[in-house]
């Protein structure tokens, strides 16, 4: 007898039964008390949902490391009429995980592609504009911000925003900035970080109150999936060719580097695992 027959089937039954999960409407989940001058974090959002998606460090910096979360709405969406829904839902996410939110405006920026930048680059430093008054506004420790190759039109966009914002910004300007994947995997990431089943939970309902989103496509039961894939890859993406995967069960992957001088710095040579027993806080001396 094939006795993963058995473990497949698990997984199925496992699926089916998540289906059967509230979507939103939980009681929020367990928030530290920082202090508002406590540094600060940005996660640059190319579409609502994806600051659930790849939120693993985001949570772990809100919770470990004692530093406020604030997602930035890059966009509401390109379909119109579900941007204020999508927004609502956003909100509702963001306060699920204790996040804050700010918006670039009403409805969210649009036509955010690196075709877009291409065409009109009178539109587009308007749009960067507003990016960096957010960053002059907040100075933040760390950025997140999806890397330049996530397949996706608006990931793509709202890497090269960003970056020209930084760039904007002169010399003087320095954060740390963590990019993101999602719909492109990294050939190149250097730091994976695993997540605790718990925050994986979090991370999980907090896709979930994005229920126009999830009713389409439940993707949020797919998250830990993802994630165990991530552990796969991550050991020897982040491991080195070759190494033993980490004995952890959930990962995300990330690549840190530090903006400075206008321009990227590395933190460290090689890549490094954080694990579910370390400080976030140590990736960012």
């Amino acid at each position: 007898m094939n006795p993963y027959h058995q473990l497949v089937a698990e997984y199925v039954r496992l699926a089916q039964t998540g289906k059967q999960c509230p979507l939103g409407g939980l009681a929020d989940a367990a928030q530290p008390r920082l202090p508002d001058t406590a540094p600060q974090a940005l996660i640059f959002s190319p579409h609502p949902d994806d600051e659930c998606i790849i939120g693993g460090l985001a949570l772990r910096l809100f919770r470990e490391a004692g530093m406020h979360v604030v997602n930035v709405a890059v966009t509401q969406g390109s379909n119109r009429a579900r941007q204020s829904a999508r927004l609502v839902e956003l909100e509702h996410a963001c306060h699920y995980l204790g996040f804050g939110l700010l918006t670039t405006g009403p409805g969210g920026l649009e036509k955010i592609t690196a075709a877009a930048r291409s065409a009109d680059p009178a539109t587009w430093r308007e749009k960067v504009q507003v990016i960096a008054n957010i960053l002059t506004r907040v100075q933040p420790r760390v950025i997140f911000l999806p890397h330049d190759r996530d397949w996706n039109g608006t990931h793509i966009g709202t890497h090269w925003l960003v970056v020209d914002a930084l760039r904007a910004l002169g010399p003087d300007f320095a954060c740390y900035t963590v990019e993101t994947e999602f719909w492109g995997a990294m050939d190149n990431p250097n730091l994976m970080v695993e997540s605790s089943p718990a925050d994986v939970a979090d991370l999980m309902a907090a896709t979930s109150f994005h229920v126009g989103e999830v009713q389409r496509n439940p993707y949020h039961l797919r998250q830990p999936a993802w994630m165990q894939d991530n552990v796969r890859r991550g050991g020897e993406l982040v491991g080195g060719q070759g190494g033993a995967a980490p004995d952890c069960h959930f990962a995300t992957l990330y690549r840190l580097r530090r903006w400075q001088a206008g321009t990227w710095e590395p933190v460290f040579t090689g890549g490094r695992v954080l694990s579910a027993q370390s400080s976030p806080a140590d990736l960012f001396p």
